[in-house]
């Protein structure tokens, strides 16, 4: 039986630290709204680890602010816009793929976020243009388009 297991590639966060200052690591990073699932692969294409964390700013400090600037790869979401900015305010090459274009995660029979934070990793560490990566708008055009007055101005001329 071929079966990935996921003792084997626990890993404290110190052991990443040090391993991201020796080579280069390639993150895959699938955002839920409660918590999110990560995979690290070392230089090789070998995962290297993989877990969960909460999707909070603390949860994504805790894996990710002491590392070594690394590529890390995640999905257009809800909670994208902060976590791209947060991870490359630390230094990272952040990739947002547009999974619209990225058939190998959407149309996966085998889907799930474990599944899907190993697939960007994958597809991060090869070639990012094959994650069809999208910009975000700026944290003060995003608040624009969120709140207050202006936001129901526009939701308004959406119906």
């Amino acid at each position: 039986m071929k079966k990935n297991s996921i003792a084997r590639l626990q890993v404290t966060k110190s052991q990443i630290r040090r391993m991201a200052g020796k080579q280069k690591l390639t993150v895959g990073l699938d955002l839920g709204d409660r918590s999110s699932r990560y995979c690290i692969l070392n230089e090789a294409g070998e995962a290297a680890s993989e877990g969960e964390l909460p999707t909070t700013k603390a949860g994504v400090d805790s894996l990710l602010a002491k590392m070594a600037p690394s590529r890390i790869a995640l999905e257009v979401g809800t909670h994208s816009p902060w976590v791209s900015r947060q991870l490359t305010a630390m230094g990272h090459e952040v990739i947002v793929a547009n999974p619209r274009k990225v058939r190998l995660i959407t149309q996966s029979v085998k889907k799930n976020d474990r599944m899907d934070a190993e697939q960007l990793a994958r597809l991060a560490r090869v070639d990012p243009k094959l994650l069809a990566p999208i910009r975000h708008r700026g944290a003060e055009a995003q608040g624009w388009r969120s709140s207050g007055p202006e936001r129901k101005w526009w939701s308004a001329g959406r119906n």
